[in-house]
């Protein structure tokens, strides 16, 4: 696999944030405008993965905070599952911002998504308050991982 660290202006992450927001249409139901709105935004901390010179997944941060780096966008084709590929990018992803000075990481996901949840609690992030936009929606929830 090869990684390519970008932006949003990508064409391929474009094209898998495309196929993240159809996978999410049965999921987000109603409040998919509301999600479309926080995830329509210019990200410069981009990461595709390529399998055979094809994207395959990708994920993003942005500064939340001094310390907090906002993990976005984490989506891997469904024909690509369970070969490693998210952990990849996630670990990836943290270790970048990192490097940027963040000690600390949060995103928030649907509680459908049960095999995210699963990977984010595998890999050291616990369930905390809803923050920012998300208070009050139940279909969001968030999470937090310390360096």
């Amino acid at each position: 696999m090869r990684l390519v660290k970008t932006n949003s202006d990508n064409p391929d992450f474009k094209m898998l944030s495309a196929l993240f927001d159809e996978y999410l249409v049965d999921i987000d139901g109603e409040e998919r405008d509301f999600f479309a709105f926080y995830n329509n935004v210019q990200l410069d901390n981009v990461l595709v993965v390529y399998e055979n010179e094809i994207a395959v997944g990708c994920g993003a941060f942005k500064k939340f905070d001094d310390y907090t780096a906002e993990i976005k966008r984490m989506f891997v084709l469904p024909n690509q599952r369970g070969k490693g590929t998210a952990t990849l990018i996630l670990s990836e992803l943290e270790s970048w911002a990192t490097q940027q000075g963040f000690t600390s990481y949060i995103l928030e996901t649907s509680p459908k998504l049960t095999s995210a949840v699963a990977l984010y609690k595998k890999t050291g992030y616990h369930l905390i308050p809803n923050y920012g936009q998300y208070i009050g929606v139940e279909n969001s929830i968030c999470m937090k991982k310390e360096k």
